[in-house]
């Protein structure tokens, strides 16, 4: 089954301060996890920032899944993604 993504208004915002060859990479990567999100993410154990995340390089995708969306909450550096609410 394929996932759709979806984006919060957070997300658009990280992705617009990303470098380009930065979201080239991200893109790339999200197109690939569409076809199966669970097979390549991690489960978060603070439930606060979201439920799960994937590793992409030094950067951190926070994400839930909705039904048949991926909702993509924060995107950030892994020494930041953590820490920012």
């Amino acid at each position: 089954m394929k996932y759709k993504l979806a984006y919060t208004h957070r997300a658009s915002r990280d992705i617009r301060k990303l470098e380009e060859n930065v979201k080239k990479r991200i893109g790339k990567a999200l197109k690939k996890y569409e076809e199966e999100p669970l097979k390549y993410a991690s489960k978060l154990t603070d439930p606060a920032l979201g439920t799960y995340r994937f590793k992409i390089g030094d950067y951190r995708v926070i994400f839930d899944i909705e039904s048949e969306e991926i909702v993509v909450l924060r995107i950030g550096h892994r020494k930041d993604i953590y820490r920012k609410l």
